[in-house]
């Protein structure tokens, strides 16, 4: 069988003669799917390009010449549509029974079966379609889509060349308005700062994409993965973060990737098919951006991201253009803006002048997110089409807090501004002396609260909020930014630091919860794609099959905890025998402990979470043989109202005050109170100060939180009678009020609880 690189190169050698001709642009389209179709040995290659915000049939072999600049398609109308809309590709063996498969009559195409169609990308928005058609129902092969998509790299050079790629509607480097207006995202690390707008980068377009010296086009590329790693060496070396985090392993991924000799193969593979090195590097880049926009799993798509970072770095080097805005060195506050950044190059800029960065992309589990948030650097991330919004230069005023930036305010946002942001400051003074508060009711009652955690940085919270423990150490954090399984020793090390640090306090370590949508790429599973990963082959369910795994982290916490009180929290219960089993794997790598004479734990504690309703009904059965239980108000609540909490439409929709979660939970409180075994939340409901509140109304009063929200919470705690609380819940549970949060909060004000 024959590579993608022969398939492309015979193929390039033939175009190349052709875009060097100084035939009409329409001419060399018609050579084109004449070459590609005699080279597939396919009766039909078709090229439609955009105009006026429409696909126009440009060049066929094969349907009706008659059709050409008569047959147009919309944006997602037809496959041709939905290739360009999706910029994805399409390989179907009976086109006709695609759901947006659209029939046009005037192609005279019902005659074939087989479609392949790939974009053709110019500056990362398709600027047209390429695909080919075969009268018998088969799928193309893995190396003629390829092809396909080499072809299709070269075609976009060729009509930006003639001038016909369709710039109505494209992105405008200018904002549409120079008018003040806010701008809304997604908050990825908490902060306010102000500056004026930098743009990362430019984006490099590739000018030349066939090779004329295949050799000379290798030796660029081997010339500029040195150099690459040469920087990414140097800017790991320098990066300043204090001791230990899980910044530090990140940087070790995003160097595993720098050397990883897959993609360097990729790009020599697409330079033996007659590419530039710059264009076999794009060409690689694309592939891995329609890889990213079939991921759904957040924590995957973020490591992809990692790799274009250096993509884009490698691309900048070997086309000679280095300008970043970190090169040329910030020279006043600065909002960085960028469609996404890598963590090293966040490295490269100067910390005095960057108050925070604003990315059109970008993910909470990002590796750029978790280095930002390392720096104390304010991210708002999600910000659709920023660069129509915001133009270099701009004034911007950050606040990730509230999940917005305002670009070129008023004097009057800008006193509003400085306002909220000393406000901030003391309340965060105040909030700080909290720290060596108890969080004790004004009636007396002790409430605890502890803080979630799954860095080792993140120990050093207990300190800085008087936090009582941690009720919620994430274990799986050390997993999702490994490029490999960390083996026991690395495990063992993390777990013992953490102990270390947390002292005489308890932590609860929850054991891995991956699978569904926090996937490892370096854990295959043989399962097709699910449909609801949330509520599929994760957690527990995939830690209880592939037992190797559970039992490596069984000893590495019974090691680290050898001598103290190790606490062990199974995720996603749904019934008592999973814990039992859970429960029993743990006894025994004990047992193999005291069999060779190991030290062991003082005291083990086994809890499970609640966040599957099923294992409500089973408490009885399951209370007796628990040491505590914690509820996940997180999954809880989307697993009772059936809503997909990564949904935009329904994140809002379901409130944690509904009467419906406030009865279940209450439900929970009697018969654990009458088994003695602690009931806690360790969800994001307890981190709110109205929502806590409802909590210790119902009688749940072990608390584990952000550690940003320790000090709002003690706050809140120190300023409520709880008995007079308990009572009013038990009257609104009764009969809930229409707007149960209206009701708590309108009481809260009444008696004087503190919410801010």
């Amino acid at each position: 069988m024959p590579t993608a690189a022969n398939s492309a190169r015979e193929i390039l050698v033939r175009l190349h003669d052709v875009m060097a001709s100084r035939t009409a642009a329409q001419a060399k389209l018609n050579s084109v799917v004449g070459i590609v179709g005699e080279a597939m040995s396919s009766e039909v290659c078709s090229i439609y390009l955009l105009r006026d915000g429409v696909l126009e049939l440009y060049a066929t072999r094969g349907l009706a010449q008659e059709a050409v600049h008569v047959t147009k398609l919309a944006l997602g109308e037809g496959l041709v549509g939905t290739i360009a809309e999706q910029v994805e590709t399409l390989n179907l063996d009976e086109a006709a029974s695609h759901p947006d498969f659209a029939y046009k009559p005037e192609t005279g195409e019902e005659k074939f079966h087989s479609f392949a169609g790939v974009p053709i990308i110019r500056r990362e928005r398709s600027v047209g379609v390429l695909c080919v058609q075969h009268a018998d129902p088969h799928k193309y092969d893995d190396v003629e889509i390829e092809a396909l998509q080499t072809v299709a790299m070269v075609l976009s050079e060729l009509i930006a060349n003639a001038d016909l790629v369709d710039t109505a509607g494209a992105a405008t480097l200018r904002p549409q308005t120079t008018a003040a207006m806010r701008i809304d995202g997604l908050k990825l690390v908490e902060g306010m700062g102000s500056g004026y707008a930098v743009f990362h980068q430019p984006r490099i377009t590739i000018e030349h994409t066939v090779a004329e010296d295949i050799d000379a086009e290798r030796h660029r590329v081997y010339a500029a993965f040195d150099k690459m790693r040469e920087q990414i060496e140097r800017i790991a070396s320098q990066a300043e973060f204090g001791v230990g985090g899980e910044h530090d392993e990140v940087l070790q991924t995003y160097k595993m990737f720098a050397y990883d000799e897959g993609w360097s193969r990729r790009i020599n593979e697409a330079i033996d098919s007659g590419l530039t090195a710059e264009a076999a590097i794009e060409r690689v880049q694309q592939r891995t951006r329609q890889r990213m926009r079939q991921i759904d799993d957040p924590l995957l798509a973020d490591r992809m991201h990692d790799l274009e970072d250096l993509s884009n770095r490698l691309l900048r080097i070997v086309s000679g253009q280095m300008g970043t805005a970190a090169q040329g060195g910030l020279r006043q506050d600065t909002i960085l803006i960028a469609r996404n950044l890598g963590p090293a190059e966040l490295l490269e800029y100067d910390r005095r002048r960057l108050k925070g960065v604003v990315l059109e992309e970008g993910s909470l589990t990002a590796h750029v997110t978790i280095v930002a948030r390392a720096m104390g650097v304010p991210v708002l991330g999600r910000v659709k089409g920023v660069r129509r919004s915001i133009a270099e230069g701009d004034m911007l005023l950050l606040d990730s807090t509230a999940s917005n930036v305002f670009a070129r305010p008023s004097p009057a946002m800008e006193e509003a501004f400085e306002a909220k942001l000393q406000l901030r400051q003391k309340r965060r003074a105040v909030f700080a002396a909290l720290k060596s508060e108890l969080p004790i009711t004004t009636d007396g009652h002790r409430v605890t609260v502890m803080v979630n955690a799954g860095l080792r940085d993140d120990v050093a919270a207990l300190d800085m909020t008087g936090a009582d423990g941690i009720g919620l150490f994430r274990t799986e954090f050390q997993f999702l930014v490994s490029a490999t399984l960390p083996q026991r020793e690395r495990q063992q090390r993390l777990y013992r630091e953490v102990l270390d640090a947390a002292g005489d306090r308890p932590v609860i370590f929850r054991t891995v919860d991956i699978g569904g949508d926090k996937a490892l790429p370096y854990l295959t599973q043989d399962d097709a794609e699910e449909e609801n990963p949330a509520m599929g082959w994760r957690a527990l369910r995939l830690a209880l099959e592939r037992d190797g795994l559970m039992k490596v982290q069984a000893r590495a916490l019974l090691e680290a905890a050898a001598g103290r009180t190790l606490n062990v929290m199974f995720p996603m219960v749904s019934e008592p025998w999973e814990y039992e089993q859970a429960r029993a794997l743990f006894e025994v790598q004990r047992d193999w402990f005291v069999q060779r004479g190991r030290k062991l734990p003082n005291e083990i504690n086994y809890g499970t979470m609640l966040e599957v309703p099923a294992l409500a009904e089973q408490l009885d059965i399951l209370l007796p043989k628990l040491d505590f239980l914690s509820v996940g108000t997180n999954d809880l609540t989307q697993f009772l109202f059936a809503a997909d909490r990564a949904n935009p439409k329904l994140a809002e929709r379901y409130d944690w005050l509904s009467p419906a979660i406030l009865r279940f939970l209450a439900r929970l409180v009697p018969p654990t109170t009458a088994a003695g075994v602690p009931l806690g939340v360790c969800g994001e409901m307890g981190g709110r100060p109205l929502e806590a509140m409802a909590l210790i109304g119902l009688g749940i009063d072990r608390l584990s939180i952000t550690p940003a929200a320790v000090g709002p919470i003690k706050a809140m705690v120190r300023s409520l009678d709880r008995a007079a609380l308990m009572a009013h819940m038990k009257l609104l549970l009764a009969a809930p009020p229409r707007d149960m949060r209206g009701a708590l909060n309108a009481w809260a004000v009444e008696s004087g609880v503190e919410l801010a």
